[in-house]
């Protein structure tokens, strides 16, 4: 009996000692992070020293740190470099036919369907080699500019053809084309105002209008048929060289889309046609 009550004794003591925390080792400490709000815990019910701490007296071990989010602080010019636009193309067919349809006028024949793209096939890319945005009014109120190339291939559902000798006109193919396409490259200069409705954040919010003004520099036409295989013709074919537009940009975060319309007739001569584009833009602002 007096064994098993020593044994008893000496079991006690052991399991005591090893309840015991070892201090010699580092305290362990709970962390926990929701937005700005820190939360500290620590196993022996002390607390950290928190910047603002729970003011009801006995905290059970609780320390709550607020940090405040460093806002995003733009420069006054800033520079984004290689932006690329995907859209699609189209034209405002406002050409009377009546006038041009007749035997030896610009198009022989044609009519405004003679002429419809094809839905979806008309695209619009654009290569903007750098933009630059002026701070104007406390980052809200900008001044955006840039340099880039606009190209834009029109596709067609018949078989029209663009002629430029002895004349420039229009007729159509005794051939049916698998592709038939005008395409219409511009350097241009788009210079907008820009609205930045969250200036602190680097994901901003806004919108921007304004102008701008391209030169044509390449024009061809590129048709396929069974017939006579690919063919690519090189001509400005009537078009006119400069091309002004009323352009804009709406900017949702993440997310930024861009729209053109053209000011003047898209041809010298012949048809009425002004093209305008929309679409989205791979940018970072």
């Amino acid at each position: 009996m007096k064994k098993l009550f020593t044994m008893a004794v000496v079991l006690c003591v052991c399991m005591g000692a090893w309840a015991q925390s070892d201090t010699t080792q580092p305290q362990r400490v709970d962390t926990i992070k929701i937005g700005n709000i820190i939360i500290i815990k620590k196993n022996d019910g002390r607390t950290s020293e928190p910047k603002e701490e729970k003011k009801n007296g006995d905290n059970d071990g609780i320390s709550v740190e607020i940090k405040k989010r460093k806002d995003y602080k733009p420069s006054n010019i800033s520079t984004n470099w290689w932006i690329m636009d995907l859209g699609f193309a189209n034209v405002n067919d406002q050409t009377n036919y009546a006038s041009i349809s007749g035997p030896g006028g610009y198009f022989p024949g044609g009519s405004k369907n003679t002429m419809s793209l094809r839905n979806g096939k008309s695209v619009n890319v654009n290569l903007w080699f750098f933009m630059q945005r002026l701070n104007v009014v406390k980052h809200v109120v900008n001044l955006k500019y840039g340099l880039g190339l606009e190209l834009n291939n029109y596709r067609y559902q018949n078989n029209i053809r663009y002629r430029y000798e002895p004349t420039d006109f229009i007729n159509r193919d005794s051939i049916s084309f698998t592709k038939n396409k005008l395409a219409a490259d511009y350097i241009t200069v788009p210079v907008m105002l820009n609205f930045n409705f969250t200036p602190k954040k680097k994901k901003s919010y806004g919108l921007s209008a304004g102008v701008s003004a391209g030169y044509l520099y390449s024009a061809r036409q590129k048709l396929c048929s069974d017939q006579r295989g690919k063919e690519k013709i090189k001509n400005d074919f009537n078009l006119n060289p400069w091309k002004v537009s009323a352009i804009g940009e709406l900017n949702l975060g993440v997310v930024r889309l861009y729209g053109s319309y053209a000011l003047n007739n898209m041809f010298n001569s012949g048809l009425d046609q002004t093209p305008y584009n929309i679409g989205i833009r791979f940018s970072s602002w």
